[in-house]
């Protein structure tokens, strides 16, 4: 029976980051289907006679083509456990993104290759600058119009001042992409396209040198030629890989290939195995926690409701950082300071699920929620483990959200009270104790999107939104003595009993700030 050291040796646990449309939930599909964990790969938008992503099983998710909540997926491939967290690529999900990449080790991030680093690759890049943590490379959609590749290394190291290290080469773009070089391996790998990508791509092994003449019949001696003086440069000119440097944040490996097409995804997949850190200990208030110390840790970073209609409960997502978890296993709850106990633990896979019995560090385990947890709760058998509170974003946001059917009150409520548990959205409520229609406060519209849409889908209650001209909110903690309340701002109650003022601008919180300091106004994040 491997032992506990030994399981935590084979966990890779990574986020895939990227700007929208650059390909990361292709890429995430692809991978399943190297790993066998699927038959077929399934795409962003479906045709009739192909299935969609696993990652994105939300019906809104499907019809836009887009992702907006975090995904787990564990598959093994050559003996590893790959704990897969796919994100929203989208600006306005960046919060949920932001929890995701807490819960990882290391990630990917997913460029296309006539962009390089867009805005939102570079603000996701980031968060994994200021946590440690390690990214590897993939410049995606090599099989349309490029970039110079050499120019997106540039780009690369320009853009987020870090060394970019390729490993791979491309052979040719655009529709005359062949597949890639191995620069450690010093391989000729070319792929032959399968139909809709939905199957692995066979591969044609071979070597620069072509002494068999295959590779020149294939892609043309000048092609050949130009390969041979782009790899000679990159050997004598190109930033060397180094495991240690890319551990410490400073290197970031590249690959390139196209995903839809199936060319580069397992050379990836296998230098992710390869170089991609295990599990490393977990900060907590007394300090580092290693993976292997006796006491089960974890912490919540994800709650899901409704993942599965028949059941209709909520799903709370647990990164296991220390120990080893059992099924049923009663745990410390320290911001309640009750014990309780881990039911109905899950495997999770999109959003299919089946029943786990134990678990080791860097896996990502779904418990049902009795109603008690939070985001960024922790959950130990040894009550002197707490980590880390998970910080909340500023939301810029705010609407009124109005129930359109008063029969449908009981569960306009409960919807909207699951949806901040899950952390979708902030609800705010009149200071009056008005319930009938609430003020949401989110990082961006599509979150506003997102709540309507689930009210109907999941709770049958129809609801309209009145968008607000308000640009800040505040927190109110102190006495509020001698203090004349903004009469363009909204006094508000959130669900932790505080009051918290919405303001027109930046400019008047800032004013309303300074001129009546016993308010005690704070943002969001510092209060």
């Amino acid at each position: 029976m491997p032992t506990l050291d030994q399981e935590i040796a084979r966990r890779r646990t990574f986020a895939i980051i990227s700007h929208p449309d650059a390909g990361k939930t292709t890429l995430t599909e692809k991978f399943l289907l190297y790993a066998g964990a699927v038959e077929t790969a399934g795409s962003v938008r479906a045709r009739k006679d192909a299935r969609y992503a696993t990652s994105d099983w939300m019906a809104m998710e499907r019809e836009r083509g887009i992702s907006v909540t975090s995904t787990v997926l564990e598959f093994d491939y050559e003996g590893i456990r790959f704990n897969l967290l796919d994100t929203p690529g989208h600006q306005d999900f960046s919060e949920d993104t932001y929890r995701t990449l807490i819960a990882a080790d290391s990630a990917v991030m997913v460029l296309d290759a006539a962009k390089g680093i867009e805005p939102q690759t570079r603000k996701l890049y980031e968060v994994c600058r200021a946590r440690r943590i390690p990214i590897v490379t993939f410049v995606n959609k090599m099989d349309h119009d490029a970039l110079d590749p050499m120019e997106l290394l540039d780009h690369v190291e320009r853009t987020l001042e870090i060394d970019a290290a390729p490993l791979t080469w491309p052979i040719g773009d655009g529709p005359s992409f062949q597949g890639v070089y191995d620069l450690r391996g010093q391989r000729v790998l070319r792929f032959e396209r399968t139909a809709g990508g939905r199957h692995r791509a066979p591969v044609i092994e071979g070597t620069l040198d072509d002494t068999d003449g295959a590779l020149a019949a294939a892609i043309g001696a000048n092609a050949v030629a130009h390969l041979r003086e782009s790899v000679a440069l990159v050997e004598e000119a190109g930033v060397a890989f180094d495991r240690d440097a890319f551990l410490a944040g400073s290197l970031t490996p590249v690959f390139f290939g196209s995903a839809i097409s199936n060319f580069g995804v397992e050379t990836l997949l296998e230098a992710i195995a390869e170089f991609a850190p295990p599990p490393g200990p977990r900060e907590a208030l007394r300090g580092p926690i290693p993976p292997n110390a006796e006491p089960f840790s974890g912490f919540v970073f994800k709650i899901q409701a409704n993942m599965d209609p028949q059941h209709r409960d909520c799903m709370a997502f647990v990164r296991v950082c220390s120990g080893h978890f059992e099924r049923d296993m009663q745990v410390y709850h320290p911001r309640s300071g009750k014990q309780i106990r881990m039911r109905g633990s899950q495997k999770l896979f999109g959003r299919e699920r089946e029943t786990v019995d134990e678990a080791y560090p860097g896996d990502i385990i779904g418990i049902i929620d009795p109603g008690l947890l939070g985001i960024g709760d922790t959950l130990t058998t040894d009550p002197t483990i707490v980590y880390e509170a998970i910080p909340r974003f500023e939301p810029e946001k705010f609407a009124r959200l109005r129930n359109r059917d008063v029969l449908r009150t009981k569960q306009f409520a409960r919807g909207l009270e699951q949806l901040e548990q899950e952390g979708a959205v902030q609800v705010l409520w009149e200071s009056d104790g008005a319930r009938s229609a609430p003020i949401l406060a989110a990082v961006g519209d599509l979150q506003f999107d997102v709540v309507l849409r689930r009210l109907l889908d999941e709770y049958s209650a129809e609801t309209v939104l009145d968008h607000l001209p308000h640009q800040a909110i505040r927190v109110v903690t102190g006495s509020g003595e001698g203090v004349r309340w903004p009469s363009e701002g909204l006094r508000l109650v959130d669900r932790d009993g505080r009051t918290v003022i919405l303001f027109r601008s930046t400019r008047d919180a800032d004013y309303f700030r300074d001129t009546y300091p016993a308010a005690g106004l704070k943002r969001i994040s510092e209060a």
